[in-house]
């Protein structure tokens, strides 16, 4: 009879875990994309500032139809590098280094690049 209880109380204690445990291990639940997904295919042109990649956005429609009133500078590029793990606060992997980044009236940011102007996009979950 001892041995049924225990057996019992095991068997709740170890379903009510399982059942807890269920979303600490979901694998669609993800965070903002990393350097790390976009330079998996070659062809990214990102950087990072205050640990969110920005992407570049020059090749999307609604974004080259912008019109859009430079803000503050909100940095500059510090670090460029291909390789993920390199990746930290003012780093490229093909703007130059010394490239000033503005804030705009929308959703882009603006890298400008000997008097050209680049806009980028954060690329955020959700």
């Amino acid at each position: 009879m001892k041995f049924t209880k225990i057996l019992f109380s095991m068997s709740i204690l170890f379903i009510i875990l399982v059942g807890c445990n269920n979303g600490l291990n979901d694998k669609s639940v993800k965070g903002n994309p990393t350097p790390k997904d976009f330079l998996e295919d070659g062809n990214a042109d990102i950087f990072v500032f205050d640990g969110i990649v920005y992407s570049n956005a020059q090749d999307v429609g609604w974004v080259s139809e912008l019109e859009y009133k430079l803000g503050e500078q909100i940095g500059e590029i510090t670090n460029q590098t291909d390789k993920a793990y390199n990746f930290k606060h003012g780093t490229a992997n093909k703007l130059p280094v010394g490239t000033k980044i503005y804030e705009t009236d929308t959703p882009a940011y603006i890298a400008i690049v000997n008097g050209k102007e680049i806009p980028y996009l954060k690329m955020i979950e959700g």
